[in-house]
């Protein structure tokens, strides 16, 4: 069943889809001027202006309407007189007001395409796999790198580059590069500090593979540490050990969240760890499901989710370490595979 259809089967009234995002998943088409109104049953009209329309007219089953550059202009002037459900948390305000003037009666609805890309189909799975495939590669790379007197910025450009050189079409998003008490704020950006020894190193990073994304985190040593940060960086690994082992079909992700935390409470730093264990991953880098602890989802065969979690001390460092998994049989399996060993650096 195509991805329209399962669409159209769960609605109970039209569906208007602005987010990009979802228009590629419903109908593989990339754009930033596309619309889809998708009927209950699946019966789909793609409006899309000329810029677009050769690409629209290669998508199968919709009918395609060509239209003015201002798109939801002509869409409250054809649609007006219905009811039509919208994606609340992407159509702005400004489009809902022009809507509602065309004579649109516009109902807000959440997550309703998420919720069927939240469970990924083969092409989606290998895709991922691919992207988390040349992570691997140049996670393992990075620990032949020096670190020493280069500066985040020049790491982090290091490892986009990289990236692209092993065929993918780019970072997922923007790598951090986290050394000394940069590594304390878990979403910096590359600085030019330059990289001292005897401190650790948090490299969070992934790539785009056919549109599909990976992400992992490894925090590398430059030299011997001081204890602090080496008992943080054990007891990280610990904690994402103990969240990788919870995940399972019909877990709660509030649950498994919490089991992270135990190690992390049990040894007084629970203010230390004070961000989600994880989220789903796919054309977003941020997507359903989520684990944290006012996570309603629950988690099914299918999910792909990063397990992070992480520990932060201000002025001294920090450490995160994440895996890309994908929910399966019983438990998880790792699509990121590379070692968690403490790797020291030069």
């Amino acid at each position: 069943m195509s991805r329209l259809s399962r669409l159209g089967d769960g609605l109970a009234e039209p569906l208007l889809v602005s987010n990009p995002v979802n228009v590629r998943y419903l109908t593989g088409l990339e754009s930033s001027n596309a619309f889809l109104v998708v009927e209950p049953g699946g019966e789909t009209a793609l409006y899309a202006d000329f810029r677009y329309l050769e690409a629209a007219r290669e998508v199968a089953g919709v009918t395609v309407i060509e239209t003015r550059r201002d798109v939801v202009g002509e869409l409250a002037e054809q649609l007006a007189g219905r009811r039509i459900g919208v994606e609340a948390g992407h159509l702005t305000v400004v489009r809902r007001e022009t809507l509602r003037g065309g004579g649109v009666d516009v109902v807000g609805t959440a997550g309703v395409v998420e919720r069927l890309r939240a469970v990924k189909d083969a092409d989606e799975l290998d895709a991922l796999q691919r992207a988390a495939a040349l992570s691997d590669r140049v996670f393992e790379e990075l620990a032949r790198e020096r670190f020493t007197g280069r500066t985040e910025r020049e790491l982090a450009w290091h490892v986009d580059r990289r990236f692209r050189e092993l065929g993918a079409v780019g970072a997922a998003f923007e790598t951090i590069v986290a050394a000394a008490g940069n590594g304390a704020r878990p979403h910096t950006r590359p600085s030019e500090l330059v990289i001292p020894p005897g401190t650790l190193v948090t490299v969070d990073a992934g790539c785009v593979v056919d549109g599909y994304r990976s992400d992992c985190t490894r925090t590398f040593a430059t030299g011997e540490l001081p204890d602090d940060l080496a008992q943080a960086y054990q007891l990280c690994l610990r904690a994402q050990l103990d969240g990788l082992a919870a995940v399972r079909p019909g877990a709660h992700g509030r649950d498994v969240d919490a089991v992270s935390r135990v190690a992390i409470a049990e040894a007084g730093l629970a203010g230390a760890y004070g961000h989600g264990l994880g989220h789903g991953v796919g054309l977003d880098v941020h997507e359903a499901p989520v684990l944290r602890p006012e996570s309603t989802d629950v988690l099914e065969v299918g999910n792909v989710v990063t397990v992070e979690p992480g520990l932060y001390l201000p002025s001294v460092g920090g450490c995160r370490i994440e895996d890309l998994v994908v929910v399966a049989g019983e438990g998880c399996e790792r699509l990121t595979t590379c070692t968690k060993d403490l790797i020291h650096v030069s």
